[in-house]
């Protein structure tokens, strides 16, 4: 199946939702009596042999607020090495090509009080597509509230869709930043998904609209977060 056109698709949203972001962190940044913005750089990636390996824009923010953060989107594509192809899901050996899209959002902030904050979403393909991602909060100093109201926010995007995720996905969160040498969770969690398979149209728009809801929703409560501490 052609998946450029879902690819597309994808990438619009995702850098509709780094074009939101960006503004309303620097709008914190200006709240906060800085004129601190985002500097944007594209890249592109290199890959022997391969005309079209695509790339992206990183931006970075360094203020007031925000001690530093990321905002980065990506659109490559290439080959899986043969080796490692067998490893990821619909490639092999034989058909090692791929296709990747996303956002990638970490934040680290001046005032321990206020909690850091990792977000990504993406759609990959290779003989098949899916959507993956989410969102987790590590704040230096936890507040019982704050977690709470993030939670609510992740669970608000997953309801709507299927009212199993929230727990499916807060639990494959809490496993995935689990730090076995050290016995805890990093942070207070959020939640965690992949491999939202997209078969066919219907699944595709199903799965989109899920992992827009999460940027969303995240969009919503963590700058709600950060004005208030």
């Amino acid at each position: 199946m052609d998946w450029s056109d879902k690819t597309a698709q994808a990438k619009v949203w995702f850098e509709s939702l780094r074009d939101q972001i960006c503004a309303e962190f620097e709008a914190i940044e200006r709240e906060a009596g800085s004129d601190a913005a985002f500097q944007y750089t594209p890249w592109n990636r290199e890959e022997e042999g391969n005309p079209d390996p695509g790339g992206g824009v990183q931006g970075l923010m360094k203020g007031k607020v925000f001690e530093k953060v990321g905002v980065n989107v990506s659109t490559v594509r290439g080959s899986f090495a043969k080796e490692f192809a067998g490893s990821i899901n619909g490639a092999s050996a034989e058909n090692p090509g791929f296709v990747a899209t996303g956002i990638s959002l970490v934040a680290h902030m001046m005032n321990p009080h206020v909690p850091a904050v990792h977000m990504n979403t993406r759609f990959l393909t290779t003989t098949k597509a899916w959507f993956g991602g989410g969102a987790d909060l590590n704040p230096p100093i936890p507040y019982a509230e704050d977690t709470a109201e993030f939670h609510a926010a992740m669970q608000a995007a997953c309801d709507p869709h299927n009212e199993t995720y929230y727990e499916r996905y807060k639990k494959w969160s809490d496993e995935y930043f689990y730090i076995p040498h050290r016995q805890v969770h990093r942070g207070v969690g959020g939640i965690f998904c992949d491999h939202l398979e997209c078969a066919d149209d219907a699944a595709f728009h199903r799965n989109f609209a899920f992992i827009q809801d999460i940027g969303k929703q995240f969009l919503d409560i963590y700058p709600a977060i950060v004005r208030k501490r």
